[in-house]
């Protein structure tokens, strides 16, 4: 059971932001591509970050 205080978990208080995707949950990786008539194509795929599973934080330790 967690205990919630107002609009905020408080067990949330003791996790330190993620230094992989500071805090956001998501990893941004800019791509860039050469397409058949050699113009180039910028892309920014966006993905879930592995270290804290899309939460965006991880435990302080």
């Amino acid at each position: 059971m967690t205990e919630k205080t107002g609009v905020f978990d408080a067990s949330k208080l003791n996790q330190a932001k993620c230094p992989d995707c500071a805090g956001t949950g998501e990893l941004r990786i800019d791509s860039e591509n050469i397409n058949e008539n050699f113009e180039v194509e910028k892309q920014t795929v966006i993905t879930g970050c592995p270290r804290c599973n899309g939460t965006g934080f991880v435990q302080a330790g």
